[in-house]
């Protein structure tokens, strides 16, 4: 069946990563990269942020949980050093099949994504010694001709973005949502 709405699925999904990113820069990180690939995986976001956000234990969490890491990379980094997030982004209607993207985060999807960051990271060698984490953004859209409810949806919203006739949520950000 033709989509015949002027944004279809990847126009959206990309929307709601310009979502993330704008909200992601609004709060001091810069981004890196978009939509980084590397063989078979992507990552949606790449930010990088220098300031005081968390304490180093936390950080170094994100990666010692992770077995595919290397123990090199989570080596204590100075004080100063700045944040590596990979950011992957959900984009969903509301009350969709899959928890809002939630469930889309299988083992086997983080596998990937760990995989790929390490190739990001081996790309980009000054980097390595970053405290990294793997951060999730929930983002909803719902057609803008539903008002009522998108605007009561919006006031819930972290951020919002209009994009044609969709409002894009940012509903949830997880940081390190890898952590167990």
């Amino acid at each position: 069946m033709a989509d015949h709405s002027p944004y279809h699925y990847l126009d959206i999904g990309i929307a709601g990563e310009d979502l993330v990113a704008q909200w992601l820069q609004s709060n001091g990180w810069v981004i890196l990269h978009r939509r980084w690939r590397y063989r078979n995986g992507e990552i949606d976001i790449i930010a990088q942020y220098a300031g005081q956000q968390e304490t180093r234990t936390q950080a170094d969490k994100s990666i010692q949980n992770l077995e595919s890491f290397p123990t090199s990379l989570s080596s204590s980094p100075s004080p100063s050093s700045p944040i590596l997030a990979f950011v992957e982004v959900k984009t969903r209607s509301r009350d969709n099949w899959d928890a809002g993207g939630r469930n889309a985060i299988t083992k086997r999807k983080q596998t990937k994504l760990c995989q790929t960051s390490l190739m990001f990271l081996a790309k980009y060698p000054e980097k390595a010694d970053y405290p990294c984490r793997f951060d999730v953004a929930i983002v909803y859209c719902q057609q803008m001709s539903q008002g009522l409810a998108a605007l009561t949806i919006s006031e819930e919203a972290i951020a919002t973005l209009s994009v044609g006739e969709y409002l894009l949520m940012l509903q949830e950000y997880i940081p390190g949502a890898f952590d167990s």
